[in-house]
């Protein structure tokens, strides 16, 4: 029986042998392939890193984009806000000028507006009752180089400020709203360009 214990001891021997050899093996293979979890994780972590700080960087980038374009929309329509302001008050102020200057404008502006041949020029109610004695002569003696006259008509028509002209059937309008209102973009050109040269 000695030689069988002899052998049984040698197995138990070379089992252990092996069996720690395979656990020095298999703790190794872990340890390595832990080592591997590790670096992957370090990377990951890293390139999601890297995504977050680009999309952080590309979210501020936006945002102050976003904000400078605001920034200009509000400045523009302060802009335009102020050039409407403008418009409107000098339009009120052709309206309230004083009788002398406002026919001097009204005959400036029949004479440049006036075509060659025979016309009739409507005033609204109110210039025609405050229309200076000879003005309808005195337009008709600035109008006699462009071979055009011009007849007040005894009736007036419906507007505030200006004139409307008329050739057989054809009128002109030159109220000072119609004049406003078909110079507008040009208007608003000549004044932007003084108030933000």
């Amino acid at each position: 029986m000695a030689g069988l214990d002899k052998i049984i001891g040698q197995i138990r021997q070379d089992a252990e042998e092996a069996s720690a050899k395979t656990l020095t093996e298999a703790r190794a293979q872990a340890e390595g392939i832990l080592q591997e979890a590790r670096e992957a994780a370090q990377r990951e972590r890293e390139q999601s890193k890297r995504r977050t700080d680009a999309a952080v960087r590309d979210t501020l980038e936006r945002g102050q984009s976003a904000a400078d374009l605001q920034k200009r929309r509000g400045i523009l329509a302060a802009k335009q806000r102020l050039v409407r302001n403008v418009l409107d008050q000098a339009l009120a102020d052709m309206k309230q000028m004083e009788e002398g200057p406002y026919f001097e404008a009204l005959l400036r502006l029949a004479v440049r507006s006036a075509m060659p041949g025979k016309g009739t020029l409507y005033l609204s109610e109110a210039d025609r009752k405050r229309l200076p004695a000879g003005w309808e002569e005195r337009l008709n003696q600035a109008l006699a180089g462009k071979g055009a006259a011009l007849k007040l008509s005894p009736e007036s028509r419906e507007m505030d400020g200006g004139f409307l002209l008329s050739y057989g059937g054809i009128e002109e309008n030159c109220s000072f709203d119609d004049l406003f209102e078909s110079a507008g973009e040009s208007l608003q050109d000549t004044v932007t360009k003084i108030l933000f040269p």
